[in-house]
């Protein structure tokens, strides 16, 4: 069991668009109006007795605990989640399941759901799961863990295979006179290509193929082992499926709204009532509430030797200019995260920790910042690193620093490589007569071409791309030295998967990248086993945002140094959120943000190209 409790830690944002990656389909989720009204009228709820539990995941679920200033109306994250599910499932009085599916869960996180739920099923209490519509994921999870699988009758099951879409602007910028001066370290990165090419390279289309094949392979696996004889691996790619098709093909077993799966529930578990553990409509926090958590906050975890999650989601930088005050899950900050690690490593009563990560990278200088500090603490404690969505390009870069890495089969994992360079207007902008002219101090020509290098409004020249890209080349030699010092690997071992490579889970582990295939609750597990605590040790949650206090106390001449920046970046990000397309590709903020550290100046990251999306 996982038992959590929350302390501080603060994220950031920036915001810019390189490509996307979206994988499948988003399920419909139609609302349910006719069904969540109908009411068992005929007989009162009964309050004692044996109980169904049930589980609302259609909110969605985070890595970092999101809440407003004072602490309320907190969003439940993952772990606890898993926290929930692993009490239940050792539970004596646990007569069986009732899971809503809904929302996006990823291939990482329903993989664990999944695995956790059919250890339930295998004690033989039922757990009858139900949802409007089953994308990919979602029936991932349902599969692996549900005794029986219903889904609404005007819903579906959108499970349609594994593919990707890569955008690519090299015409559009051409059209519009717009110089590009990006480079890579890394011939699979493809991290230029977007804004270089109409199509991707042979390189850095193996490398996606590669990734997505062990993905679909780990996914076809879950299913029909969920399944077993029901369902073929050649059905499960061809839907979409309507619930009539899903039920003829062995996908499904029942169709039927909310409260008729609930009610099946019931009966198979031999139960009277229903009793909410997670998710749903539950009642928000109260203010009293919320001030009890900040002073909760303040006061730490009292000394109890116990084991500590830090969750570390989204793109890396800094200082995290975009930084939400109000809370959010808006990145990884080098200033905050090394805040907390610093914490973790002095803090006694921390006998190990496992850092949660789910990250496509960012900037290089912050990524190495973290690395040093997280190696700092391995040194004094078990550092066991669980791998949610990705650990690719700077999220690796951080990951192998861990005595031990942890991932799904699902996960994505490498992209070690470098990536640099800007957007040039100032061709475009001679379209409109303004003209940007650039006097230099400096008597050397070449010398003085590199005097404004990264302004937008002039390109590179041949002898500064020379210059950028041996500059790069360095920082991609620290790269495969930190993963070789972390994983206690050969740099000739590392460099053979590193230059740009993505890959699943399973391939990561073959290759020595990561060291067990599981989920969080593997990494707690294993984090206990070499920090040789009994299993009963507590486990708290770190992650929540800075409290009213906390903000008091921040570095003022921090602020004042960042308040013009942090006012632009905020109202920046706030346009991109705000913009209908981008609210059904989520997964844009994140990779926004993971190149918002060329925005602010920064030359070189560490970052996956594309915005990968699973689903």
């Amino acid at each position: 069991m996982i038992c959590t409790s929350k302390k501080n830690v603060a994220w950031g944002a920036g915001a810019l668009l390189l490509a996307v990656y979206t994988c499948a389909c988003d399920g419909r989720n139609p609302p349910n109006a006719a069904a969540e009204a109908k009411a068992n009228v005929d007989e009162p709820p009964s309050f004692a007795g044996p109980a169904v539990v049930e589980i609302d995941l259609r909110s969605g679920l985070g890595e970092v605990p999101q809440s407003g200033f004072f602490g309320g109306g907190r969003r439940s994250t993952f772990t606890e989640l898993v926290d929930t599910l692993t009490d239940i499932r050792s539970a004596e009085d646990t007569q069986g399941l009732f899971v809503r599916f809904g929302g996006r869960l990823g291939f990482a996180r329903a993989h664990e759901i999944g695995r956790i739920l059919g250890e339930v099923r295998a004690k033989n209490k039922p757990v009858i799961c139900h949802a409007d519509d089953y994308d990919n994921a979602t029936y991932l999870a349902a599969s692996l863990g549900c005794s029986s699988v219903w889904v609404s009758p005007a819903g579906g099951v959108d499970t349609v295979g594994v593919a990707a879409q890569l955008l690519f602007a090299k015409s559009f910028l051409a059209k519009y006179k717009v110089d590009v001066d990006y480079l890579q370290i890394g011939k699979y990165k493809g991290a230029e290509e977007p804004f270089t090419r109409d199509a991707p390279s042979p390189e850095a289309k193996q490398s996606l193929e590669t990734a997505l094949g062990g993905i679909r392979t780990a996914w076809l696996d879950a299913i029909t082992k969920g399944r077993g004889e029901k369902v073929g691996r050649d059905v499960v790619e061809d839907g979409p499926y309507s619930p009539e098709e899903s039920k003829a093909k062995g996908l499904i077993d029942e169709i039927g709204y909310t409260d008729d799966a609930r009610e099946a529930a019931k009966k198979a578990a031999d139960a009277k009532r229903v009793r909410k553990r997670f998710g749903g409509r539950d009642e928000p926090p109260s203010l009293g509430r919320g001030l009890a958590d900040v002073f909760r906050g303040m006061s730490g975890s009292g000394g109890t030797p116990h084991v500590a999650i830090l969750p570390a989601a989204g793109a890396i930088s800094m200082s995290g200019g975009g930084g939400l005050p109000l809370g959010g899950e808006s990145g990884i900050t080098e200033r905050a995260l090394s805040r907390e690690i610093a914490k973790l490593t002095t803090d006694e009563s921390t006998k190990a920790v496992v850092l949660r990560i789910d990250s496509p990278g960012g900037s290089a200088l912050a990524s190495d910042l973290l690395w040093s500090k997280l190696m700092k603490l391995r040194a004094e404690k078990p550092l066991v690193i669980s791998v949610g969505g990705m650990a690719a390009s700077g999220g690796y870069y951080l990951s192998c620093a861990g005595t031990k890495i942890v991932a799904e089969s699902t996960s994505i994992v490498g992209s070690i490589g470098v990536v640099g360079g800007k957007l040039s207007f100032g061709r475009a902008l001679e379209e409109y007569g303004i003209h940007a002219e650039t006097v230099s101090a400096t008597p050397d020509a070449d010398k003085a071409a590199r005097s404004a290098y990264m302004s937008i409004f002039s390109a590179w020249d041949d002898k500064t791309r020379d210059r950028v890209r041996a500059s790069m080349q360095g920082i991609y030699d620290l790269f495969l030295a930190r993963v070789s010092e972390g994983r206690g690997l050969p740099k000739e071992k590392v460099a053979s998967f590193a230059e740009g490579k993505l890959f699943a889970g399973t391939q990561a582990k073959e290759l020595g990248m990561v060291d067990e295939l599981g989920g969080i609750e593997a990494a707690v597990k294993l984090a206990m086993e070499l920090a040789k605590l009994p299993e009963d040790t507590p486990v708290d949650l770190v992650g929540t945002p800075p409290s009213f206090f906390d903000a008091l106390a921040a570095d003022e001449s921090a602020q004042e140094s960042q308040a013009a920046v942090m006012v632009a970046a905020n109202k920046a990000a706030a346009d991109l959120v705000s913009a209908p397309w981008i609210e059904r590709v989520p997964e844009l903020q994140t990779f926004a943000a993971a190149l918002g550290p060329l925005v602010s100046g920064e030359r070189v990251l560490t970052v996956t190209p594309f915005a990968i999306s699973l689903r």
